[in-house]
């Protein structure tokens, strides 16, 4: 396997119009695009790529389609995630057989375990897995927080080879960078923190920007791993608007919206996520403008 490191995106899933099916020719020409813009692996059917309403059998259909277009030029990874262990196991197990080159697997929501049952969850998932397992450490999305302490205890397991933090805490994260085994990645999960969380020692970030702005984002990750700071940090600036208009909404509204705005997908969304308001749209606008330089 590759290491899952650089920039990634954690892809949309775009719909046809309506939102009753998955719009398999526009997620095609994304991850072409992607591809074409320099971005260093994919992730499929994570929280921006609205998994928790995709059925199963379109869970499995995107992240195949993923896998074809991708045609192995960048590391595929697929989310697999629930709150019931047994599903996540069963997820994992499905997801690992399609052939992808790695699982990225979220605390459990809404049932709130100890960090012991977190730690038996992904022990399980673990040792079901038939390719590498990235943890996905979002406590503002699942209300559990994975303390530094278990996941470094998990990171001794030899299928799990890393974690996307999403706590948006630094200092949680550098406890984890300082503590971790050799050969275990640590990514950012909030755009706005990769440039400090790479500086610490970080290995990359899993972005919801770079749908729409694969190229810089990818650019600015580089620059920061290749120890070129103030470049990265230029590129933050020009990117900053956009990764703030991305979260005004309940993500991926907002990067759906973009992504319409530049005539990549439709604006559709599964309930009960709806699609962004007015004046979201116009921040997107400017926000666009001036990361890429293009008008939408």
């Amino acid at each position: 396997m590759r290491p899952i490191s650089g920039c990634g995106t954690a892809l949309i899933t775009p719909f046809i119009r309506g939102g009753d099916a998955v719009d398999q020719s526009a997620l095609r020409a994304l991850v072409s695009w992607q591809i074409a813009a320099g971005i260093d692996f994919l992730v499929a059917c994570g929280s921006t790529g609205e998994a928790q309403t995709l059925k199963r059998k379109e869970r499995l259909r995107v992240v195949e389609l993923v896998l074809e277009t991708s045609e192995g030029r960048v590391p595929v990874v697929a989310g697999a995630t629930s709150n019931d262990t047994e599903a996540a196991v069963t997820e994992t197990k499905a997801m690992c057989a399609l052939g992808v080159q790695g699982i990225l697997s979220a605390t459990p929501y809404y049932n709130k375990p100890s960090q012991e049952g977190l730690e038996q969850h992904f022990l399980a998932v673990a040792d079901a897995a038939s390719c590498p397992v990235i943890l996905y450490n979002v406590p503002g999305r699942t209300a559990v927080n994975l303390l530094p302490a278990t996941a470094l205890r998990l990171a001794g397991h030899p299928n799990i080879v890393g974690i996307k933090e999403a706590s948006g805490d630094l200092t949680q994260a550098l406890r984890i960078i300082q503590s971790r085994p050799q050969g275990f990645t640590v990514l950012s999960g909030e755009d706005a923190l990769a440039v400090a969380m790479i500086a610490c020692g970080g290995d990359g970030v899993i972005s919801v920007t770079s749908n729409a702005a694969p190229g810089p984002m990818t650019t600015m990750t580089r620059l920061a791993l290749g120890g070129d700071v103030a470049g990265a940090r230029s590129i933050l600036r020009r990117l900053f608007p956009l990764m703030e208009a991305n979260f005004m909404e309940t993500n991926p509204a907002p990067v759906k919206a973009a992504l319409h705005l530049m005539g990549k997908a439709e604006n559709e969304l599964r309930l009960p996520l709806l699609p962004a308001n007015d004046a979201t749209r116009d921040a997107l606008r400017s926000a666009l403008q001036t990361a890429t330089g293009e008008n939408t």
